[in-house]
């Protein structure tokens, strides 16, 4: 771990990922374990949200209890596999508001091209965490976060299932400022841009495509 990189290495999700990356793990089953396991990856990312009190009355007595402070959290999804992420971010958190950045990588370039934009408003207020299954280059995911600066997000945490030496270094060197959460950091990427030994492609195993 790193001030940059937090491998997230609970037992909970390191067992729930192996069941993820096994080839013969059902959609349905795959679905299941994205949520659960970004439920638990979400515990981490939020640890140091800000706290304020307000004054509540138990069953006992009067009291000065600890709440969030501040606006409401902002989920930012880089479609499409994003978007497996966060149900169950939405479970712990069901008061975030919810934002789509829509790149696709060219296959020849490994670039990324936007086609959809829409995020929620005063984001220079919000904690912002963006969020997709695979750091693998790390350029869709440097570009979404570009955007979101230009909307004037200056609080951004980056939440990945699996990320790749290449990923990470690409969003140090982009965005400094962006610590990134992960379950595991793999070896490496192959030649066409995938995680190695990876899991496959998030959204097809998600979604039941190919």
């Amino acid at each position: 771990m790193t001030e940059h990189l937090t491998i997230v290495s609970h037992p909970l999700v390191q067992h729930k990922l192996s069941i993820m990356r096994n080839k013969d793990t059902s959609t349905a089953g795959f679905r299941r374990l994205l949520r659960e396991i970004s439920l638990l990856l979400a515990y981490e990312v939020t640890r140091g949200l800000e706290l304020t009190t307000t004054r509540i009355e138990t069953p006992l007595g009067p009291m000065d209890a600890p709440i969030l402070d501040g606006k409401k959290l902002a989920l930012i999804s880089i479609l499409r596999a994003g978007n497996g992420l966060l149900d169950g971010i939405l479970e712990l958190i069901p008061a975030a508001r919810v934002g789509f950045v829509g790149l696709y990588r060219d296959p020849e370039t490994l670039q990324p091209v936007q086609y959809y934009y829409k995020v929620p408003a005063e984001l220079e207020d919000r904690m912002v965490i963006v969020v997709d299954p695979m750091l693998a280059t790390g350029n869709s995911s440097a570009a979404a976060i570009d955007l979101l600066k230009k909307s004037g997000a200056r609080n951004i945490a980056f939440l990945c299932l699996l990320a790749a030496p290449e990923g990470v270094a690409r969003m140090r060197e982009a965005h400094p400022d962006v610590p990134i959460f992960t379950a595991a950091l793999d070896e490496k990427l192959n030649d066409h841009g995938y995680i190695v030994p990876g899991l496959g492609d998030a959204g097809d195993r998600m979604f039941g495509t190919k």
